[in-house]
């Protein structure tokens, strides 16, 4: 098992960040498409689409269990200066697939910075809108059931 250096961890887990709201951000990217296919590009893996395993853990050993499939959508972009940005998205959105691919790449490069403003504070801030709608909607419907003792003596 090779072990990354400390120095690439930081980076690691900003990829992962920004990899995780796009992927998230299903049809909220669309708005960015100009923008991101304005810089050159070429396909190394066109979008496609493609089922995956799911797998879980169940019980108190946490024993995993394959739980079901799952389409996906996969893309892999190569900008002119060479970067790569690779991308999986659930669905079969290939549009989703190929932008976020893109942003990958871009978020990438030394004008990180500039991308991560533009895109994906945004995104996460509709995110996290997006969930705390939700939270409110079905909170709205939260049943608390309690047991009552009768004071009957």
């Amino acid at each position: 098992m090779t072990r990354t250096p400390a120095a690439a961890q930081p980076q690691t887990a900003s990829r992962q960040a920004w990899m995780q709201v796009l992927a998230r951000a299903g049809e909220h990217l669309e708005p960015y498409a100009e923008m991101l296919q304005a810089n050159g590009y070429r396909h190394v893996r066109e979008p496609e689409t493609g089922m995956i395993m799911v797998r879980a853990r169940m019980g108190g050993d946490g024993a995993p269990f394959n739980l079901g499939e799952m389409t996906v959508t996969r893309c892999v972009v190569q900008l002119e200066d060479g970067t790569t940005g690779h991308s999986y998205v659930a669905g079969r959105s290939r549009v989703h697939a190929e932008l976020a691919a893109l942003a990958d790449a871009l978020l990438q490069r030394d004008d990180s910075q500039q991308w991560q403003d533009a895109i994906i504070v945004p995104l996460h801030a509709k995110y996290l809108a997006r969930t705390a709608r939700q939270k409110a909607e079905v909170g709205a419907t939260r049943v608390d059931f309690t047991t009552l003792v009768r004071g009957e003596g």
